[in-house]
Parts: structure tokens; sequence; C-alpha cells
């Protein structure tokens, strides 16, 4: 029908065009009608979102993921278009979803299981098809995550109490390493440290430098947001990527160095068992053919980066929350000496933990820092009456449903949100279903263990006028404190001397 209203020989255009005008406004004037024609058959979408506008809108809305970060760039579509919308990025169709009904049909189905990000940013980092976190390919992440449930569940969980509660005392013995000249601490280093203590002592037993990997860690991080959602042309322009191609290999030669180490051990033990721990696991898989050495090395990094990257942060924004909130400091310590008076905290004490449990699930739902999932459709679906085709993108825009659906006081920080049970669909911090956080419950026993050990002992306290809302963010793809700021650091009060003060 288009070729037809647009064929030349179909009208006699010079019966309907004045003799007068030039043939330049005759060519212009065709080209408009050709454009308003292709605009009106321009296939529409049920779903909410900005229009395709002859391929303007997909420009568009990639190039405000790439200018406001990922994390304010679903805020924004799903304020402006409701709690199920699409995007495009990179060209390709993309929901965002805050809604939980949604969420909850993703998170459970198994044809929902992949993620998605540029090819060769993944690449770029060592996710691409290896490692658990970004890999795309079902049948290998599907091998390779049992290694991880293995690691995390059972007798690691029970064993990580005691290597956080030993790592966190001991740090805390060495207090002045991360203290500057005013008595502030740097409170995201110190975390950092701890969590990476636990994380080698636990699934890969060999010494390192922490603060070197620390930081190595920390521009690896700033390199897997700056490339996941960069177009390919990113790419063809080195000195635009080379930075981050470097950062990423950096700490890769790092891991595969001390890999090396863990090897050279391993040939030399007599009794085997004792070490068979999560890198030994991968070793001897690798040995047996079952994981090439690239996804060896890949998975070590990602089980070393896990806890320093997200859970170093999450604590740190627990600190300044509980400096913020002396009352709710106070109910906690109430319970901590009810439940473990004056010994270290253990395994059977995580359950009566309830009101620090309370505490960790609120701060995770008023301030996240991992609020988004991303996955890819692998086959046709509906989800809440919308058609959603395989190879459709998806991101689960999850802290914005925390705080629009179910909570008492959605938008301020209250324990009074969880003085009832939450239902699951409503609070998903880690996922669920299928791929969910694999690390979800030793997550939490690392937190309670972490905080307990370190309230025991000090009290926190932030500079005079600072706190939550005064810490300058990014939220990209994960919600993160900007570091160059100078009101991230923290006073830790040793609770003796408080108490003495507060006698006399």
């Amino acid at each position: 029908m288009i070729l037809e209203t647009l064929n030349l020989m179909h009208y006699n255009i010079t019966s309907v065009v004045p003799e007068v005008m030039p043939t330049a406004t005759v060519s212009i004037l065709l080209l408009m009608c050709f454009l308003f024609l292709i605009w009106n058959y321009e296939k529409t979408s049920s779903i909410p979102g900005p229009g395709f506008c002859m391929g303007i809108g997909p420009l568009i809305s990639h190039g405000r993921f790439l200018w406001l970060g990922m994390g304010n760039a679903c805020n924004y579509y799903n304020r402006t278009y409701g709690e199920f919308m699409r995007v495009w990025i990179s060209g390709e169709e993309t929901l965002i979803i805050s809604k939980s009904s949604s969420i909850s049909h993703v998170m459970k189905h198994g044809q929902y299981i992949c993620r998605f990000g540029s090819k060769r940013g993944l690449q770029c980092i060592g996710m691409h098809e290896n490692g658990i976190i970004f890999n795309n390919n079902p049948a290998l992440w599907k091998e390779i995550r049992p290694f991880f449930t293995k690691a995390l569940s059972g007798p690691g969980l029970v064993r990580m109490i005691a290597v956080c509660v030993e790592s966190t005392k001991d740090h805390l013995d060495r207090l002045e390493n991360v203290t500057a000249g005013l008595g502030n601490i740097n409170v995201l280093n110190f975390m950092r440290q701890i969590t990476l203590d636990t994380s080698n002592t636990l699934f890969l037993g060999i010494p390192l430098d922490e603060n070197t990997i620390v930081l190595k860690i920390q521009n690896y991080f700033d390199a897997w947001q700056a490339l996941l959602l960069k177009p390919d042309i990113f790419f063809k322009i080195s000195w635009l990527y080379k930075k981050y191609e470097k950062s990423a290999k950096d700490l890769k030669e790092a891991i595969e160095i001390l890999i090396e180490q863990k090897r050279q051990r391993l040939s030399t033990v007599e009794k085997l068992e004792e070490h068979m721990d999560f890198a030994s696991q991968l070793i001897f898989a690798q040995s047996r053919g079952d994981l090439t050495v690239e996804n060896v090395n890949q998975c070590v990094l990602e089980m070393m980066i896990a806890a320093p990257d997200t859970l170093s942060v999450t604590l740190f924004f627990m600190l300044v929350l509980i400096a913020e909130h002396p009352k709710v400091e106070e109910d906690m310590m109430k319970e901590i000496q009810a439940v473990i008076g004056d010994r270290d905290v253990q395994s059977n004490d995580m359950s009566n933990l309830k009101v620090v449990e309370n505490f960790i699930n609120e701060s995770m739902r008023y301030q996240p820092v991992v609020d988004l999932v991303m996955r890819k459709a692998l086959q046709d679906d509906v989800i809440d009456g919308y058609p959603v085709k395989s190879g459709t993108n998806i991101i689960l825009n999850i802290g914005r449903m925390h705080k629009l659906e179910f909570f008492p006081k959605p938008n301020e920080f209250s324990l009074e949100n969880f003085e009832k049970n939450v239902p699951s669909r409503y609070f998903q911090p880690f996922g669920f279903g299928p791929r969910s956080c694999v690390g979800k419950f030793i997550a939490m026993v690392m937190m309670k263990a972490i905080l307990v050990t370190l309230l025991r002992r000090y009290r926190v306290q932030t500079p005079k006028g600072r706190g939550l809302n005064t810490i300058q963010k990014s939220n990209d793809l994960s919600m993160h404190p900007n570091e160059r700021q100078p009101s991230l650091g923290m006073f830790f009060m040793p609770r003796r001397n408080i108490d003495k003060c507060q006698d006399d």
C-alpha cells in the first residue's frame, strides 16, 4: 500500500503540482509524505513507553541510561510511564518493571534465568560465558552454580560465623590502620578489608595484601559498571575503554597469581581433604576437564569480589543509619546483651537476633545497594497481560518496588515496616527462584556477625550535620557513595569509655 501511494506512475504528479513549484520542493514534499506514512505504519506496542520516532526514541533511551546511570534511568522511566514500561537499550526492547506481581513472575520462571549486557563489555571484564554473575550461557551457568551453592551453604555457612567474628575482632584491634589524623575512620574500606579477609579465609586460603586487592576490586567494579551497557562503537575507540580494560586485567592477573599459589600448595599437602575449599574444588574440576582455566579464574575472582563490592557498602550504609537512629541502636544492644551476653556470637544465636534482623532488612529496603536485577526472556510469555517476546531484556526495579507496595511507612526508615511478617513477593533484596543470589543466606550471616561483633565494642558516630541524606551517591549498576567526598568518615567510640562517662 505504501509503494502504491508513492508510485509516480500510479498518479499523474504533474496534474496535482503547480508548474511553478521547484523540483527540489517537490522532492522534499514527497520525502516528507513517505516519512509520514512510515510513521503511521510503524508497529506500535501495547506496553507504555516512549515512542520509536524513526529510531530517535531508542537512541534517547539508551543515551539516558549512559548519562544518568542505570538506577537513575530506571526510576525516571517508571515514574514517567508507570511500573511496567518499555524502552530500548542497544536497540533491543527492554522492559523496566517495579510491580511486585510482575517481578515475582519473572523471578520464579526458568525462562528468565539469562541476563543481558554488552558482549564486548562482558568479554573485557571476563564475565562473558564465564563465572556466575553475568554468565549468559544457561548451560554453562547451570554447570558452575553448584560449586558456589556448595561453598555458600552447609558447613561453609556455619564456619563463616566464626571466621567473620575473628576477622572483625582482628581488624578492630588494628583500627589505627584505617584511622585518619582527626580520628575518623574510613569505614567503607574497613568493611572491605573485613569482608575480603573472610572470603579469602573461607574460599581461597592464600595470604594476600588486603589494601592492594581492595583497590583493584574497586577499579574492577568501576570498569564493570562503565562497560556493561556500552554500545559496540565504544569499543572501536581504544582510548575510551583502555583504562577500563587495564583495571579488569590488573585484578584478573592478581587473582591468577593467587590461584597458581593455591595449585602449588595443593600439590605438596599431605592431607588433601583439609584443603578442599571452593578454589580447590574448581582446580580439581579443571584437572578433570570439567572447567576451563578461564572459568576457574573468573569463578574465584567473582567469589572474592562479591562481599567487598556490595556487602561492604551495605554495611557502611547500615552503620550510618545506626548513628542516625540512637533508639534503634539501643534496642539492638538490649537484644544483643540478652541473647549473647559477654561471649562471641555463635550460629545458635542467629535466629534469636530478631531486632538485628529487622534492622538489616529495613536497611536493605530503605537504602538498597543492589536494587536492580537484569534478565532476558528465553521464550515468548505474557506478564500481567502484556506480551513479552523471546529475547526481550528485562530490568526488575526492586528498590522502587520496596517503596511502593505493602510497607506501612514506605518512605521512612522504621523497624515498624518489619514488625509483621512480610510476604516474600513484596521484599526481595536477594531475589528468589532459579537465578536468585546464591549467597543470600551467607550474606545475612556475615552482616549479623560483623554488626554484632563491632557494636559490642564500639558505638558509631558520624561527623556533626552529616548523615545518609547528605552523602552523595551514584545509582548505576548499584548504589555507591561518591568516595571523593569528605563525609564518609565515621568515629568509633569504645563502649566501655562511654559507659564509664555515663556512670560518672
